[in-house]
C-alpha cells in the first residue's frame, strides 16, 4: 500500500436491506475526535470539498481487493453511491451477487459487521501540542478518497505518514524551543554585558 495512505475506522452502523441487498453507512464522520490512535484526530466539515469528483474510490470489505469489489465509484459515477452531508461521508451500494457479496450480507445480519473505514491521503493538515502533552492533528483537506470499508474489527492503522507528521511536529517545537532559549540567554548576556 502507499505509505501516502491512511486507514481510518469508526464505530457507524452498516446497514443491509437483504432484500434489495442495499449496504449504506457512513466511512468517516466530521468533527468527531478519534480514538485508538497515539494522538487525536479531527477532519474538518470541508475536508472532502471536491475530492469525490476526482477521487477513484473502491468500496472494499476490510480493504482487500484480494477476493474482488464490492462497488466502485469513478469521479463520482458507478455502482457506489458516495455523498457529503453536515455528519459526514455517507455511502450506498448494491451488494454484488457474488460470494463477497452474500458473504458481507451474511455478516452484517449476523452482527459481525457494525462499523466502516475509509482509507485516504492528506493534503492539510495542522498539528499542534496540547496543554497535557499529547498531539492534536486536524484535517482541513483530504487529497485523495482510496476505499471506504464496511469491516470487521475496527482498530485504528499507524501508518508512517501519521508518525512521521507528529515527528516533524515535534521537531518543530523543539527547534522553536531551542531558538527561544538562546535568545533568553542571549538577552541575560546582554543585560550582563558579558
Amino acid at each position: 500500500m502507499d505509505e501516502k495512505r491512511e486507514i481510518r475506522n469508526i464505530a457507524s452502523q452498516v446497514i443491509a436491506d437483504e432484500e434489495k441487498r442495499t449496504v449504506e453507512g457512513y466511512a468517516l464522520l466530521f468533527g468527531v475526535s478519534s480514538d485508538g490512535l497515539p494522538f487525536e484526530e479531527v477532519i474538518e466539515r470541508g475536508a472532502l470539498d471536491g475530492v469525490i469528483e476526482k477521487s477513484d474510490v473502491f468500496a472494499l470489505m476490510n480493504h482487500s481487493q484480494s477476493r474482488g469489489i464490492l462497488a466502485r465509484c469513478n469521479q463520482g459515477n458507478g455502482s457506489l453511491s458516495l455523498s457529503v452531508d453536515s455528519k459526514g461521508l455517507k455511502y450506498r451500494f448494491e451488494a454484488p451477487k457474488t460470494a463477497l457479496g452474500d458473504e458481507l450480507l451474511e455478516n452484517i445480519r449476523r452482527g459481525e459487521i457494525n462499523e466502516s473505514s475509509f482509507c485516504f491521503d492528506v493534503e492539510k493538515d495542522t498539528w499542534e501540542k496540547k496543554s497535557d502533552g499529547t498531539w492534536k492533528r486536524t484535517v482541513s483537506k483530504v487529497g485523495n478518497l482510496y476505499d471506504i470499508s464496511p469491516v470487521y474489527n475496527a482498530a485504528y492503522s499507524k501508518t508512517s505518514v501519521y508518525m512521521r507528521g507528529k515527528e516533524q511536529a515535534e521537531a518543530e517545537l523543539t527547534r522553536q524551543n531551542s531558538e527561544n532559549l538562546n535568545e533568553y540567554y542571549s538577552n541575560i548576556e546582554k543585560s550582563l554585558n558579558i
